[in-house]
């Protein structure tokens, strides 16, 4: 019988050992697999928010509205870049020579093949030509999968959720807002869900969002991520 009862003791005191450690262990298993987790999201929430930087630059318009929209233009757009050759000397800057009028100045002698006017001004050697290249292959890399710009890293399968909208200052002029977002519930629900739901409770106690967003369609944040 006393051999039963230490058994049983011992049992116990197992048990209670393992939950003690399941207590302690479970909040920094769920932290550590969030922040890993969270590396990669982040940066693809960077990279939706670069894209839709140069898709607004490249369309002198608002953001992309859908996220399928945005990575057609990241496979197809073209980025305009310069290629500079020479610099204007302080004493054509003194002159009153600027970039803009050495450039109109030499596409003039082009089309018209007489270049007195730029030899004259000191110009030889001077271009700023525009070239156009992939925005992929430059901004993302040649190695990038722009498919993979709509999905949640560990999201089995969920996209982002992505909103636009354009409001007015006060002076008239529109005011393009867009916010991409990923949930907490999307590409943490298979762990811990007591530690799931502590963190969701903070967030709404907090009046924060509930995962990691980028950019802001309610108020301006310059497309600021909440972890930054």
């Amino acid at each position: 019988m006393k051999l039963v009862i230490n058994c049983i003791l011992a049992a116990c005191a197992a048990g209670l050992l393992y939950l003690c450690y399941g207590s302690i262990m479970a909040p920094i298993e769920f932290e550590n697999t969030k922040k890993e987790r969270e590396k990669e999201i982040i940066a693809s929430l960077i990279n939706i928010r670069d894209a839709q930087v140069n898709y607004r630059n490249i369309t002198l318009g608002g953001y992309c509205e859908d996220l399928d929209s945005l990575v057609n233009f990241v496979k197809t757009a073209q980025l305009p870049i310069v290629k500079k050759e020479g610099e204007l000397t302080d004493d054509q800057l003194e002159n009153g020579l600027t970039e803009r009028k050495a450039v109109e100045m030499i596409e003039k002698a082009r089309k018209t093949g007489k270049w007195d006017e730029v030899k004259k001004a000191g110009l030889e050697g001077f271009s700023r030509d525009t070239v156009f290249v992939s925005l992929k292959d430059n901004v993302f890399g040649e190695d990038f999968n722009a498919d993979s710009l709509c999905y949640i890293p560990y999201g089995n399968g969920a996209k982002f959720e992505m909103e636009t909208r354009v409001d007015s200052t006060r002076s008239g002029t529109p005011l393009y807002l867009f916010e991409a977002r990923a949930p907490y519930t999307t590409y943490l629900s298979d762990l811990n869900q007591q530690e799931l739901t502590n963190l969701i409770d903070k967030c709404e106690t907090l009046s924060r969002y509930v995962g990691l967003k980028v950019g802001d369609v309610e108020e301006p944040n310059n497309n600021a991520g909440n972890w930054e």
